[in-house]
């Protein structure tokens, strides 16, 4: 399922700015762009996406601009730099390298750490964003969701007036094909005993049958609307049902000896496809 949303929120830390983009997927798959200062969040938001989400390809992107007046109290950590210090001893007397840069030294991981009192305030607020805008993303995948409802209601009506049309030429093509057989045997002039026409009649007629795969076809209908009509996530089932109702069209057509008949389930083929092709953008 598509869909797009962005939320931006700003306070005394600073500005956030979060974009989702989801299109079509057979499962869910987050990705998550996030700046340094956010990492310890992105378990949190990939969990909330988890529980709001069941299908699609989720793209994250937050962005943060520190507010230009934000006093940041950055501080030392002693152990941490202790135990820095300690592995840069070891090493210089291993392999000489020269003097080590101070500056070098801080930026490594862990040394330096921000005190300031916004580090809290600004992971709730990536929370808030994220979760405005994961609200947005599915307020807008349920929108498109209700059209793509509506798309396969039309398709399923039109699937049901072809099996409807099968239905009732079926007297017709059984009586026809009965007809034809008998007079083929009167033109080949051909005595036949007349019970084992009839049974091979009978015979014949079963196998050309088409009155299961019509009856499945309008169950499988039936279950459809019933998938479209429910609250839980229909995308897997309605695929499931798509291969099943192109199943039954290539039987009838495979079984059909009434070219009517076949155009049909050609026609039918035909809207199955255009069904299955809607249902892979639904969750």
């Amino acid at each position: 399922m598509t869909g797009f949303a962005r939320r931006e929120l700003s306070g005394p830390w600073g500005t956030l700015v979060c974009e989702l983009r989801s299109v079509n997927h057979r499962f869910l798959e987050s990705s998550f762009r996030l700046p340094e200062e956010l990492r310890s969040a992105e378990s949190d938001l990939r969990q909330n996406a988890v529980q709001a989400l069941r299908r699609g390809k989720l793209d994250c992107t937050i962005t943060y601009r520190p507010a230009q007046d934000a006093a940041l109290s950055l501080e030392v950590d002693p152990s941490a730099l202790e135990r820095l210090i300690g592995q840069l001893d070891k090493l210089e007397r291993t392999i000489p390298v020269g003097t080590v840069d101070l500056l070098e030294v801080l930026r490594w991981p862990g040394v330096l750490k921000d005190r300031t009192a916004a580090g809290e305030e600004l992971l709730t607020a990536t929370q808030e964003v994220f979760n405005g805008a994961l609200t947005d993303l599915c307020a807008a995948r349920a929108r498109e969701g209700e059209k793509l409802r509506a798309i396969l209601e039309q398709r399923c009506e039109s699937l049901e007036t072809l099996v409807k049309q099968v239905q009732a030429r079926l007297p017709e093509v059984q009586s026809r094909l009965t007809t034809k057989i008998r007079d083929r045997i009167k033109e080949l002039a051909a005595s036949a005993d007349q019970d084992r026409l009839e049974q091979e009649i009978a015979l014949l007629l079963q196998r050309l049958d088409v009155d299961e795969e019509l009856e499945r076809l309008s169950g499988h209908i039936a279950e459809i609307r019933r998938v479209l009509a429910a609250s839980e996530p229909a995308g897997r089932r309605l695929d499931f049902l798509m291969q099943e109702l192109n199943r039954e069209a290539n039987t009838l057509s495979s079984k059909s000896q009434d070219l009517e008949t076949t155009r049909t389930a050609v026609d039918m083929k035909v809207l199955i496809e255009q069904m299955r092709e809607q249902v892979q953008n639904a969750e």
